[in-house]
């Protein structure tokens, strides 16, 4: 059907109508993953993982775990090399990338073993008892300090950690500068954040030896182009992977896709174990080892006349992707290349990128992915040169728009924008945003000397991604050799049953859209019914339903493209009931009319019921008029011709959609606490077609909620040694309702002549707009050129309150150790005990592996190597942070019964540890007094995580120790270290004994 032909769909479509979803979400009747019942016999799996950022694994010991009653199977690289093969790369560099490490950890919380056991407590349990060698590397967390030439390497197979680099030219740049009168640039660190969806990943996986085949229920949201992906690695062709997808989803944002090593993983475990095996991730993994947004270096420059207008832009980025290049990454770099002028009607434009290798969690796709990298650096462009020339920043931004009457609109890069007028756009948001109210409240705000500020952004929202963008990262010589990619196809089937029942089926899996709802709506139109009288199936299943490469729910497909492609296959569907209608009314085929849930030929007293004629193909196919062979299920495959391959010049139309965002913030700096507070922020939008304003209203809201805390609070962080800084929701901040304020959401629409509704994509905007348009107003507010995100009150004290001067009396600077490495964290200290036993007995105690094992908190065994050595098992717990360690302990130094030296050190999931400790015993009247001091050097999550509590657990620690030294002895202690009433209170309530 051509799309400019399109019947008018006023009737349900654009219409705010209650949500079919919610009635069973809000009651708790939703169907997700962990919902869903699992066959007898169903596994359960935990999986042991890297607590290093980078080192090689010498050697792992799983006896103990496989020996352990209820546990199944044990699954190390040995397993996964021997049933698996590398996932596939997203660039063809000699690289490989496991979902599980084969000869070193390159990332904090890499999956290192998987255990199969009766159920999830056994299993981990299970990880406890394997014992993992490994020999610590030097890490690297920069992606700028990844390049250098002494930077840690990987993959030594790449000979350096630069996976790609390629470099774009369009228009004449280098004249646009020389002719500029001026050349204003900005770098910009953008920093990694999450996507934190209440769900966690979650998998069901089943082998068939005798098919050799799998069959995978994960929540998996696409690109299905993955399927591939994860049956190559599977070793098996894709017909014997079969992939569904529940009918729930408790959001994804993106963040879903990278589900798929884990797929792998756990169907590799389920051949392994020989039985069904689930597993669910927990929060700590999310936070630690799905995947985040791409952190991103890149230094901007534009060649800008005196009155604002921009000639050329130069970009130079460096992408940093993690540990390993996940496809479909570099897909974050590439998936704006098209939008690279934004909203502005720039011809000229150099580009520069690099693709870089780190020692962290691998990225993927995340709401608005590509966006807001791109959008921070040129909407904080657009400021800088409003305040280096003195213009008004709105000017500034409307001088350089595109002309409205110019769509379509071929950008310099390639992207064909479909529609808009961005002049009409921006008058609506500043005349119903209020902004001369704004301004006036800035001038009073400043006159009383508080600081308030007000920030810009316009954006270009792309939706329904062009597959063939990815391959931009290809010259156009390894383009034709591998042959084109390109296109977005979407999938929708209509069934009618045998009483006449319409049943709709996307290749899109919900994540909040409101499927059940927006395609009930679409179809209810074409067929002249209710939206109540059609159901909508939301699950997939890769073995019986129509899908594409393509399928999947991700860059704001669904309005545009899945809803679209249901309407194409009811409206094939509604031209074959129209014969049936014309035939059985003896009526001429174009006066049949479907409205109320009936057929007629322009008089309603003489119609038929829709089921009696939606039902013939079954009841009387013999009957079906000519030309017509059923109306039973029509499947539409739509994809849009506007979606090519990149060009020999590198042109590519990256995506078929361009709505239009310009938000207004204005903000106001607390001049105590430096707290950023929103005192009004506007959005205008222009998503084409409106199909349920209630829910464009809501992913509006959700974006903007997920950019707030982008802007204000998240960041996924690392030590230099690689450990993460962010591992828990303590650490990790996310804003809730009582932090994200009240939009004014504004529209204007400029229907997409591309898409079969004249929708655009709405979901991902605001992502890309709020973090730069924040920024902008803290700013203003403060008149300063620099903002990182997240915007911390910690980074702004220094603009508001100066730099903190030196103490008047500084300490003593403490004498520098040599025993810890970067990124660990450093422990000292000494102290006192007195216990009523004579020393003799102390000493024997000391060396008594069965003595040890009684008073050592958390202790489950103590093993005497020789007269000199010890190895210990013990469990300890910081707050949060509970874990099981392996410990090996040296004496040296002895001097019976006076002094010995004690060194050693810990290795256990969650971190490792070493240092030494002098112990001195003197005895007086039948008492002994025991000296000790410490050093210590503690790394991974309980230096990362728990660092803030670390020096008090330590001590409490200790004094358990004594306390249980004194007990076993058969005395008590004196002198013990005391802690406050208060502090004894917060170890209490962080689960630390005191």
């Amino acid at each position: 059907m051509n799309v400019i032909d399109r019947p008018k769909t006023d009737n349900w479509v654009g219409k705010s109508l209650p949500r079919v979803e919610d009635a069973a979400l809000l009651t708790g009747r939703g169907r997700y993953i962990d919902d869903l019942g699992v066959k007898p016999g169903t596994a359960h799996a935990a999986i042991l993982r890297s607590p290093h950022g980078h080192a090689n694994i010498l050697g792992i010991d799983a006896a103990r775990a496989r020996a352990l009653p209820g546990v199944f199977a044990v699954i190390t690289a040995e397993e996964v090399q021997r049933y698996g093969s590398s996932l596939v790369v997203g660039l063809k560099i000699p690289v490989e990338c496991w979902p599980l490490a084969i000869d070193k950890v390159r990332y904090y919380g890499e999956p290192v073993a998987v255990v199969v056991a009766l159920d999830r407590y056994v299993a981990e349990d299970a990880l406890d008892l394997i014992a993992v060698r490994y020999e610590t590397l030097a890490a690297v967390i920069d992606p700028e300090e990844a390049l250098a030439d002494d930077a840690p390497v990987l993959h030594e197979g790449l000979k350096g950690n630069l996976a790609n680099e390629r470099r774009f030219t369009y228009g004449d740049p280098d004249a646009a500068f020389a002719a500029a009168p001026h050349r204003i640039g900005i770098d910009v660190k953008f920093p990694r954040s999450a996507c934190t969806p209440i769900e966690t990943y979650g998998i069901v996986a089943e082998y068939d030896p005798g098919a050799d085949a799998y069959d995978v229920l994960a929540n998996f949201q696409g690109p299905f182009s993955i399927h591939a992906v994860m049956a190559r690695a599977l070793n098996v062709p894709g017909n014997r992977l079969r992939l569904r997808t529940p009918g729930d989803s408790g959001g994804s944002f993106g963040i879903k896709q990278a589900i798929f090593p884990y797929v792998v993983l756990i169907g590799i475990a389920a051949r392994v174990a020989g039985r069904p095996v689930k597993w669910v991730e927990d929060r700590l993994e999310h936070l630690m080892a799905s995947t985040v947004a791409t952190n991103r270096v890149t230094t901007l420059a534009a060649a800008v006349e005196t009155d604002g207008r921009i000639t050329a832009l130069s970009w130079d980025q460096i992408e940093d992707t993690g540990a390993h290049l996940r496809a479909p990454e570099p897909a974050t770099l590439y998936r704006m290349h098209g939008n690279m002028t934004g909203a502005y009607a720039i011809r000229n434009v150099a580009i520069r990128n690099r693709v870089v290798l780190t020692n962290k969690m691998p990225t993927g796709l995340n709401r608005g992915f590509g966006g807001p990298q791109v959008y921070y650096a040129l909407e904080r462009l657009m400021q800088r040169i409003a305040v280096e020339l003195d213009i008004d920043p709105v000017d500034v931004i409307r001088r350089n728009f595109i002309p409205a009457g110019e769509f379509p609109y071929r950008t310099a890069s390639g992207a064909l924008y479909d529609s808009g007028d961005y002049q009409a756009a921006l008058a609506t948001a500043i005349a119903q945003g209020g902004l001369e109210e704004l301004k006036a409240r800035r001038d009073a705000a400043r006159a009383e000397g508080r600081l308030y500020g007000i920030g810009y952004a316009a954006v270009v929202e792309p939706s329904v991604s062009n597959m063939g963008y990815i391959t931009a990262v290809l010259t156009p010589d390894q383009r034709a050799k591998a042959g084109a990619k390109n296109g977005a196809q979407a999938t929708a089937t209509i069934s009618l049953d045998a009483v006449g029942s319409v049943t709709i089926h996307v290749a899109s899996v919900p994540q909040g859209q409101g499927h059940r709802t927006v395609l009930s709506q679409v179809v209810a139109d074409a067929f002249g019914l209710k939206p109540s009288d059609i159901a909508v199936a939301t699950e997939l299943d890769t073995a019986k339903d129509a899908w594409s490469i393509a399928s999947g729910n991700y860059s704001s497909r669904f309005a545009a493209a899945v809803a679209g492609a249901a309407q194409i296959a009811a409206m094939r569907l509604r031209a074959k009931l129209a014969a049936i209608a014309a035939k059985q009314l003896n009526a001429e085929l174009e006066d049949i009319v479907f409205a109320g849930g009936r057929v007629h030929a322009g008089d309603p007293a003489t119609s038929l019921a829709f089921g009696r004629v939606a039902s013939a193909s079954h009841w009387a196919p013999a009957d079906l008029p000519q030309g017509v062979d059923h109306a039973i299920r029509e499947t539409a495959f739509w994809t849009p011709p506007e979606l090519t391959a990149p060009t020999g010049d590198d042109l590519i139309n990256s995506s078929l959609c361009h709505g239009f965002i310009f938000d207004i913030c204005a903000v106001e700096i607390d001049r105590v606490t430096c707290e950023v507070k929103i005192d009004r922020y506007v959005t205008m939008h222009d998503c084409g077609k409106i199909l349920h304003p209630g829910m464009v209203e809501g992913q509006v809201t959700g974006g903007f909620a997920h950019a707030l805390g982008a802007a204000l609070y998240e960041e996924s962080s690392y030590a230099p040694d690689g450990g993460l800084l962010s591992g828990t929701l303590a650490d990790y901040l996310i804003p809730t309702i009582m932090e994200t304020p009240a939009l004014r959401i504004l529209h204007h629409e400029s229907p997409s002549p591309f898409t079969p509704l004249g929708a655009k994509g709405v979901g991902e905007g605001n992502c890309m707009s709020t973090p730069v348009c924040i920024a902008n107003a803290v700013a203003d507010a403060l008149g300063i050129a620099d903002i990182t995100l997240p915007i911390l009150p910690a980074k702004l004290a220094e603009h508001v309150h100066g730099i903190e001067p030196e103490p008047r009396n500084p300490p003593a600077p403490k004498a520098k150790s040599t025993m810890g490495k970067p990124g660990e964290r450093m422990l000292t200290g000494q102290g006192k005990a007195v216990v009523e036993a004579p020393r003799q007995k102390i000493w024997d105690m000391l060396l008594d592996p069965q003595a040890l094992m009684s008073i050592i908190p958390g202790a489950h065994g103590v093993e005497k190597v020789s007269d000199t050595e010890f190895r210990a098992d013990v469990t300890l717990g910081i707050g949060p942070v509970k874990g099981r360690y392996s410990a090996a302990i040296s004496l040296t130094d002895l001097n019976e019964p006076e002094s010995v030296t004690l060194s050693g050190g810990t290795e256990g999931a969650l971190g490792s540890g070493h240092g030494s400790g002098r112990v001195t015993l003197t005895e007086e009247a039948g008492k002994t007094t025991i000296t000790y001091t410490y050093e210590a050097a503690v790394g991974g999550k309980v230096a990362s995580i728990g660092g803030r509590l670390l020096d008090g657990a330590a001590r409490v620690v200790i004094g358990q120790f004594f306390d249980a030294l004194a007990r076993k002895a058969g005395g008590k202690t004196g002198g013990r270290i005391r802690l406050p009433a208060a502090f004894k209170r917060l170890f209490a309530m962080l689960g630390v004994g005191a």
